[in-house]
C-alpha cells in the first residue's frame, strides 16, 4: 500500500553548477557597471579642468601681454613671457652665408645677416674696443646675446652688465659708439633697447635668447672664433 503526500510532489531543487554561473553573470555585470561610471567621471574632470585652464585668469593675461611688434615662442620647455619693447625680425629674411668682405647691414647693432666665416668668441667674453658686425652677427647665429653700450651708459651699468655677460656662457659684450640707445641687447632677430642695467627686461632677455629657441645653429662653439677685437 502507499501513500501520496497532501502537498503533491516536491519542486525540483536548483542546480548548484547552475546557480554559481548566474551569481558569476550578475558579478561580472555590476563590475563592468561600475568601472563605466569611473571611466566617465573621470573624462569629465578632466574635460572641466582643460576648460578651465583655456580660459582662466593667466591664460587670458598672457594673450593680452602680447601687443604689436612682441614676439612669444616655445623654448626651454615652455611658452616665453613678451617682452615690452622687443623688435623682432624674421629669421627667414635674414641672410646666413659666408663672406670675407664687409656687409651693409639695415640695422644697428645687426641682429642677423651674411657674415664672417670667423665669429667672435661669446664664452662670457667682455671686450673694451669695439668688435667688427660681420664677426659678431656669426656670434649670434651660434645663440649668444651681444651686449652693447654707447657713451651714454653709466659706468655703473657697464659694470654690473660686465659681470652678468663675464659669469654667462654664450654671450659677448662690446662699446657700440653709433647706436641709438645707451644699452642694446641682441640676439639673432631680436633686439631690446634699455636706459639702464637694472631694467627686469634684460635677465628675461638673457633667460629667453642665450641658446634660445631663435638660434639658427643649436650646439654651435663659442670658442675657438676671434679672441680680440682688432685694434
Amino acid at each position: 500500500m502507499s501513500f501520496d503526500s497532501p502537498y503533491g510532489t516536491p519542486a525540483p531543487q536548483p542546480d548548484d553548477r547552475a546557480r554559481g554561473t548566474r551569481n558569476r553573470a550578475l558579478a561580472i555585470g555590476l563590475s563592468a557597471t561600475v568601472v563605466a561610471g569611473l571611466v566617465a567621471f573621470g573624462s569629465y574632470v578632466l574635460l572641466e579642468r582643460s576648460e578651465a585652464n583655456e580660459k582662466g585668469p593667466e591664460g587670458v593675461a598672457a594673450q593680452d601681454a602680447k601687443g604689436p611688434g612682441e614676439h612669444q615662442h616655445a623654448e626651454k620647455g615652455g611658452a616665453d613671457v613678451a617682452i615690452k619693447g622687443l623688435k623682432s625680425w624674421d629669421a627667414a629674411k635674414l641672410g646666413r652665408d659666408h663672406t670675407s668682405g664687409p656687409v651693409d647691414y639695415p640695422m644697428r647693432p645687426p641682429v642677423g645677416g651674411d657674415h664672417n666665416p670667423t665669429w667672435m668668441n661669446c664664452d662670457g667674453d667682455v671686450y673694451e674696443r669695439a668688435v667688427p658686425d660681420v664677426n659678431a652677427v656669426h656670434s649670434l647665429e651660434h645663440g649668444s646675446v651681444w651686449v652693447t653700450y654707447s657713451g651714454r651708459a653709466a659706468d655703473a651699468d657697464v659694470r654690473k652688465l660686465a659681470a652678468r655677460v663675464g659669469s654667462t656662457p654664450f654671450s659677448m659684450m662690446s662699446p657700440y659708439a653709433d647706436q641709438k640707445g645707451a644699452i642694446v641687447l641682441t640676439a639673432w632677430g631680436k633686439q631690446l633697447t634699455v636706459d639702464d642695467a637694472e631694467d627686469a627686461r634684460v635677465d628675461r632677455f638673457f633667460t629667453q635668447y642665450v641658446q634660445g629657441a631663435q638660434t639658427p645653429e643649436p650646439g654651435a662653439p663659442c670658442t675657438g672664433g676671434l679672441a680680440r677685437a682688432p685694434r
